[in-house]
C-alpha cells in the first residue's frame, strides 16, 4: 500500500544532470550561451558558420588553412545523391518539409561510404556530409514542391550564401548572406535540448550517425522544439497590424493561450540570441521599405510582457524564436521552411554530440541510457490484472 501512495514526479528531466559535456553550455539565469568556451554573441557576426562547426567538431577554432581546407571539404560534400533527389521528387508536393528532411537522412546513410565504419575519423566524415548536405536538401525540396528544377550547389559560396542562392537561384549579396550565416551561427549548438538529448540516446546505443541525427530531426519538428518560430510568423500573420496588439494579448492570456515566442524552458533573462537577431530584422525590414513585421514584433514583445506581468505577477522573457521568425520572412523564406532551416544549423551541434557520446564525453557515464519509470498502473490499478478467457469477456 505505502508504494501504491507514493508520488510520482513527472519532470520530463527538468532540473535532472544526466551526463557531462565539453561542447557548450546554457546559463539560463544570466542569459550566456557558450560554444567550447567561447560566448555566442562574441562568435555572431565575427566567425563564419564554418568556422563555428569547426570549432564544435574539433574543439577549437581554426586558423586561415585550416578554415580554408574544411570550407573546401564541406563544398566537395555538398552535392545529394541523384537517386535521393529523385525519391524527393517522387514524394507528395504538400509533405512536410521536416518530413522530407528526416526521410533523406537514411536514405544517405546508404550511399556513405564510411557507414560501417566504427571510429572517430569515420565518423566525423560522416558528420561533414550531413552538415554539408542538409541545406541542399532543405533547398531542393522547396523547388521540387513548386515545380522547379534543383539547383546544384556553387562551391564558391559559402554554407550560408549557398542556401540563399539554391532556394531561389540569385546570389545574395554580402549584407543578406551574412545575416543569414549569423543566424546559423547563433542556431548551431544549445546544449541537451529535446532533439540534441534525442541524438545522443541513439548514439549511446552505439548506432551510426545518421540514425542518431534522424532521431534530432524528429525532435526538432515538434511544435514545442523547432516549430515554434514557425508558430510566431503564423501569430504574426494573424495579427497583421500594430494597433490590433493590445485585442490579441489580452484575448490569448484571457483565453489560457500562450504567447509564442515569450518564455523558455531554461533562460531567465531574455535569450541572448534574440538580441543580436532583433535589429537585423529591423534592417531588412527598412530594406524592404516594410518594417510592419518588426514593428509588430517589437509592439507584440513589450505589451506582451507587460501583460504576462500584471495578470500573473511574474516576468516573462523573449527567446530566439521571436526575432527569428521575422528574419526570414524578410528573407523571402517560406514559413514552413523555418524548422528545416534550424536543423541546417542544429546539425553541426547534433553532430559534435554525437561523436562526444560515442566516442568519450568529458567525464564516463554508463554507455548506454537507461533511465527507470515509477509503474502507476492501468484500469486495474498498481496491482495485476485478472487474466479473462475470451468466451467470458
Amino acid at each position: 500500500m505505502e508504494d501504491a501512495c507514493k508520488p510520482v514526479l513527472n519532470t520530463g528531466l527538468r532540473g535532472v544532470t544526466i551526463a557531462s559535456t565539453k561542447i557548450s553550455d546554457v546559463n539560463g539565469a544570466e542569459g550566456k550561451l557558450v560554444y567550447r568556451g567561447y560566448r555566442a554573441r562574441d562568435l555572431a557576426g565575427k566567425t563564419s558558420f564554418e568556422e563555428v562547426v569547426y570549432l564544435l567538431l574539433f574543439e577549437r577554432l581554426p586558423d586561415r588553412k585550416a578554415l580554408a581546407d574544411f570550407r573546401q571539404q564541406i563544398a566537395e560534400q555538398r552535392a545529394v545523391p541523384e537517386e535521393i533527389l529523385t525519391a524527393m521528387k517522387a514524394m507528395p508536393t504538400d509533405a512536410l518539409p521536416m518530413d522530407v528532411l528526416q526521410a533523406t537522412v537514411p536514405m544517405m546513410a546508404s550511399f556513405d561510404p564510411d557507414i560501417r565504419q566504427a571510429d572517430i575519423d569515420s565518423t566525423t566524415r560522416m558528420a561533414v556530409r550531413l552538415i554539408a548536405r542538409f541545406a541542399t536538401i532543405v533547398a531542393a525540396w522547396d523547388r521540387i514542391r513548386n515545380g522547379k528544377a534543383p539547383i546544384a550547389p556553387a562551391p564558391g559560396l559559402s554554407q550560408a550564401a549557398n542556401f540563399l542562392y539554391m532556394l531561389n537561384g540569385e546570389v545574395p549579396d554580402d549584407e543578406l548572406a551574412g545575416f543569414f550565416d549569423t543566424c546559423l551561427v547563433l542556431h548551431a549548438e544549445h546544449s541537451f535540448n529535446a532533439s540534441t538529448f534525442a541524438a545522443r540516446e541513439v548514439a549511446s546505443t552505439k548506432a551510426h550517425i545518421y540514425a542518431a541525427v534522424t532521431a534530432g530531426v524528429g525532435s526538432l519538428s515538434g511544435p514545442l522544439h523547432g516549430g515554434a518560430n514557425t508558430r510566431v510568423m503564423q501569430m504574426l500573420l494573424e495579427i497583421g497590424d500594430v494597433d490590433k496588439v493590445d485585442d490579441y494579448v489580452t484575448r490569448i492570456l484571457d483565453t489560457g493561450g500562450v504567447i509564442m515566442g515569450l518564455g523558455h524552458a531554461v533562460y531567465q533573462v531574455d535569450d541572448p540570441r534574440a538580441k543580436i537577431l532583433a535589429p537585423m530584422s529591423l534592417t531588412l525590414g527598412k530594406r524592404a521599405g516594410d518594417t510592419r513585421w518588426y514593428d509588430l514584433s517589437k509592439a507584440l514583445e513589450t505589451k506582451g510582457k507587460a501583460a504576462f506581468k500584471k495578470k500573473k505577477g511574474k516576468d516573462i522573457f523573449v527567446n530566439v524564436d521571436f526575432y527569428s521568425a521575422s528574419l526570414y520572412y524578410y528573407m523571402g523564406i517560406a514559413v514552413d521552411l523555418f524548422s528545416p532551416i534550424f536543423a541546417i544549423s542544429r546539425i553541426a551541434g547534433w553532430s559534435a554530440h554525437v561523436i562526444e557520446e560515442l566516442y568519450g564525453g568529458a567525464a564516463a557515464k554508463p554507455t548506454l541510457y537507461r533511465p527507470e519509470s515509477d509503474y502507476v498502473g492501468d484500469y486495474c490499478g498498481p496491482d495485476e490484472c485478472a487474466f479473462v478467457p475470451m468466451d467470458e469477456r
